[in-house]
């Protein structure tokens, strides 16, 4: 692992799930993180109640070496995240690493099986808040870019913004559809976004970088398929990573001056785990995900 101890980082959506991965993987790494989502202590619990908190996450990180700081923001409010970074800037005056790893679909219905059935329905026959939830996810990755390039922009050296999309499969084209109206669209944008992003920043010394990881075991997928083995079969549960092994990509990028030559585009978790040779906790070297 790269050594990050002076480096800081706001990653948001870091309650659970690839958020989660990426904060832990940076406290390994020894990084100051600033762990930014709307799940707190003794606060409301997700409509689905998938576990995790803020305060969870930070105190991982700062077992782990770096330094955790729990933040509760609302990634889809402009004054929330204004405030974030108002105070990441106060108190360091700069910022290195900003993560994007908000993720709203869930948020239209009460459980995991209801997404899951509602999965498969045509567009009109989803609910109305569906669109809302899902494309929660582009709004709040502009307005982390957006906050972040501004503190990045006035700084001598570079500054790293970093996404995570879904839907790629190795050997598809990257405009395949993704098999849903809303889950494709907001990718899309998501991608768009970060490409958009770079190619704005990249004369201020900011890179963006949109990731890929693989069937990741966040905690939503792995209450999801429980003890149901043929399910999991079916799935390809064999083939999946750990949120860690997207974390450890992420950390990789942040320690390599040279980081900016993956600017402009998508990059695949598994390539970058050859590049600069880590693993996933487990020590496999996970290939692109393909069920096929």
């Amino acid at each position: 692992m790269p050594k990050l101890r002076h480096k800081i980082a706001v990653v948001a959506g870091a309650s659970r799930g690839a958020g989660r991965g990426i904060a832990r993987a940076l406290g390994d790494a020894g990084a100051t993180v600033y762990v930014v989502g709307r799940t707190t202590r003794g606060g409301p619990p997700p409509p689905d109640g998938a576990p995790g908190t803020i305060e969870d996450t930070a105190d991982e990180v700062t077992a782990r070496g770096g330094r955790g700081i729990a933040v509760r923001a609302d990634c889809t409010s402009e004054p929330d995240v204004a405030a974030l970074f108002a105070r990441v800037d106060q108190d360091h005056g700069r910022v290195d690493l900003a993560v994007a790893a908000v993720w709203g679909g869930a948020d239209a219905f009460p459980t995991t099986d209801a997404w899951q059935a509602a999965w498969s329905r045509p567009f009109w026959e989803q609910p109305p808040d569906a669109w809302r939830h899902m494309m929660a996810a582009p709004l709040a990755y502009y307005l982390t870019a957006c906050h972040a390039a501004r503190l990045m922009a006035r700084q001598r050296g570079r500054g790293l913004i970093v996404g995570v999309t879904d839907g790629i499969l190795d050997g598809q084209p990257a405009d395949a559809y993704g098999g849903q109206l809303l889950w494709d669209l907001s990718h899309a944008c998501i991608n768009r976004l970060l490409f958009a992003v770079g190619h704005e920043g990249r004369k201020h010394g900011i890179t963006a970088i949109t990731l890929m990881p693989g069937f990741m075991r966040t905690e939503r997928v792995v209450r999801a398929l429980g003890d149901d083995e043929r399910l999991k079969k079916q799935m390809r549960f064999d083939l999946s990573e750990t949120p860690e092994y997207l974390g450890r990509a992420v950390a990789a990028l942040l320690g390599d001056p040279k980081a900016a030559r993956h600017g402009g585009g998508i990059r695949f978790v598994a390539d970058l785990a050859r590049e600069y040779g880590f693993t996933d906790v487990d020590g496999r070297l996970v290939p692109r995900f393909n069920p096929f």
